[in-house]
């Protein structure tokens, strides 16, 4: 590659050779996200890195504050994430230690499942020990609506070019209140808001390295435990999410975390919280293909779409909402 941004960052590079023992021939794509950030990886010379990580956020689209803060935070809290070497911030440039390219989702089997899960609810456990209100932006009722939003502008009307009628959308409409009353009756937490396989990876100290955590906010004690065991990139038997789900509900209970003392309360928070993950992912994949020209979500839609069916269905004022997102699968298919 050699667009501008690319020369920029090889430039500054350039300016920590010496102090990182940096080998920049060896400089190459490490990832992208859905988002305008890209990584790249470089080998260094100094044993105690081996290969380290380049951050590539132009500002005008990604600042670095909010990386930054919440990488501090977690930090503090001893999860195991990027430690910041160097930072540009007028041009967003990071210098991060590298955390490795094995993820959760590459390593996630029915072997390894209940080993790596049990890493990451610890993990989740202390960032939620450590919340504190007032340090990062509220999951209020404007930002829980703005998401559910996604779903009809995006998926139903963009992708699906689906009109609803005036019944539907008072339908969704409802559907939206009450699942938002439920998101904010619960017990406020930090979020990492995509706490999942792909931002998770297998760490030999301290596991997991927890990546993409820049949109964290506080809100639902629920959501974390949603993004990570209604994964949109892998799933598991129901009993065996139900199992980990208490699991995570038992430790977090006996750290002190304010969870119900009833796991059917708990679980259904879980279940609704997840609900409206879903139908905000359903919005943002559709919006990532048809606003951005990123088609490779695509194939991640009817893995969101069964969990949102299903958990619609398992509730009776949830059910007007289960019969239009089962009749977008007509759609979806044709």
């Amino acid at each position: 590659m050699t667009d501008a941004r690319l020369n920029t960052l090889r430039n500054w590079l350039e300016g920590l050779k010496a102090n990182w023992q940096l080998d920049l021939a060896t400089l190459a794509p490490a990832s992208a996200d859905a988002s305008f950030r890209r990584y790249f990886r470089l080998e260094s010379k100094n044993p105690d890195f081996g290969t380290l990580i380049v951050m590539d956020a132009p500002p005008q689209y990604e600042p670095l504050d909010a990386f930054i803060q919440v990488d501090l935070l977690l930090s503090q809290a001893t999860l195991n994430v990027p430690q910041i070497l160097e930072k540009n911030l007028v041009d967003g440039f990071l210098l991060l230690n590298d955390l490795g390219n094995e993820t959760y989702l590459s390593a996630l089997d029915e072997q390894t499942a209940d080993s790596l899960y049990r890493d990451a609810t610890a993990a989740l456990i202390k960032m939620q020990l450590a919340s504190k209100p007032d340090v990062l932006p509220n999951y209020d009722t404007a930002l829980l609506q703005r998401e559910l939003d996604l779903f009809p502008e995006w998926y139903l009307k963009k992708h699906l070019q689906m009109q609803l009628s005036q019944q539907q959308d008072e339908q969704v409409k409802k559907a939206f209140e009450l699942i938002i009353q439920n998101n904010l009756a619960q017990a406020k937490v930090y979020v990492h808001r995509d706490y999942h396989s792909r931002n998770l990876m297998v760490s030999k100290k301290n596991n997991p390295g927890v990546l993409d955590f820049q949109d964290a906010v506080y809100g639902p004690i629920t959501y974390d435990a949603a993004s990570l065991w209604r994964d949109a990139y892998i799933a598991w038997p129901e009993e065996k999410v139900i199992d980990w789900v208490i699991k995570f509900w038992e430790e977090g209970r006996r750290a002190g975390l304010a969870m119900p003392v009833d796991f059917g309360d708990f679980y259904r928070d879980f279940e609704w919280m997840g609900l409206q993950r879903h139908l905000k992912v359903l919005g943002i994949f559709a919006r990532l293909f048809h606003r951005d020209g990123k088609d490779g979500y695509l194939k991640d839609i009817p893995l969101v779409l069964k969990y949102a069916i299903a958990t619609a269905n398992r509730y009776i004022e949830l059910k007007p909402l289960a019969r239009i997102l089962e009749s977008t699968r007509t759609n979806q298919d044709g």
